[in-house]
């Protein structure tokens, strides 16, 4: 055998070596993350108390601009819009009446 077959031969074998250790480090997988056995527990935001106060209106109240400020940013965060502060807390539009005014008929 040649020096130049010797030579041409470990030049091969340096290539072959070379090409499997890129396919090693393509193919890697990520280090997979420890799974931790206590349930995920999402921290309710303001947002999610506001959807359940409008939800929890009667028909009377549907007209709440506070309401439809809380609705909007729901359809905003769920649609992927950034997310804006809400309106300051507002009284519901109507208060119950426990009795009718004098001069009223009711």
């Amino acid at each position: 055998m040649e020096r130049s077959d010797v030579l041409r031969a470990g030049a091969m074998l340096i290539v072959f070596a070379m090409f499997l250790a890129t396919l090693h480090v393509i193919h890697r997988r990520p280090a997979e993350r420890p799974i931790s056995d206590s349930p995920f527990v999402a921290v309710p935001d303001d947002l999610s108390a506001e959807l359940r106060r409008c939800r929890a209106l009667g028909p009377q109240d549907a007209e709440d601009p506070h309401c439809h400020a809380v609705w909007e940013e729901n359809r905003a965060r769920f649609f992927g819009g950034p997310a804006r502060p809400l309106l300051p807390q507002a009284a519901p539009a109507t208060q119950p009446r426990t009795g009718a005014p004098k001069g009223e008929k009711s």
